[in-house]
This record gives structure tokens, C-alpha cells and sequence, in this order.
């Protein structure tokens, strides 16, 4: 199972990150955690500057605007 962070404030781009992320996992019956960080110490942590980020098992994968479904799919396979 992937642990998948969102970074985020809780902007509208984060949001739909968030649940772009939950649906594609969904349809493609893969089994994550998925979870939002809203605290900005936690964000600036891992280095990320600009929001939505996303982190995977520990590794940022995407800083800065909502990834495309082609991406998310890529990360889950």
C-alpha cells in the first residue's frame, strides 16, 4: 500500500488533488493512504515551495498545480 501525502493549504487546487488522486486510485482498485498536510512547517519540510505538492512513500513527486490524470496513473502503477 502507498502512503500518499497531499501538501497543501486547502486551497481549491488542493482539494481537487486530493480527490483526483482518491478517484484514480478507486478505478484502478489500488490500495493507498492518502492523506492531506495542511501545516505549513510540515510543507516546508519537504522542501516544497509552491502548492498542491505530493509525496509518495516519503519521496516528493509533484510541487506547484493540479497534476494531470496521466501523471496520477503513472505514480499508482
Amino acid at each position: 500500500m502507498k502512503n500518499i501525502k497531499v501538501l497543501g493549504s486547502g486551497c481549491a487546487n488542493c482539494k481537487r488533488t486530493f480527490a483526483l488522486i482518491e478517484e484514480t486510485a478507486k478505478s484502478k482498485g489500488v490500495d493507498v493512504e492518502l492523506e492531506k498536510v495542511e501545516d505549513i512547517g510540515a510543507i516546508m519540510g519537504y522542501g516544497v515551495m509552491s502548492t498542491p505538492g505530493v509525496v509518495i512513500d516519503g519521496q516528493v513527486v509533484h510541487a506547484g498545480g493540479v497534476p494531470d490524470r496521466k501523471k496520477v496513473e503513472g505514480w499508482l502503477d
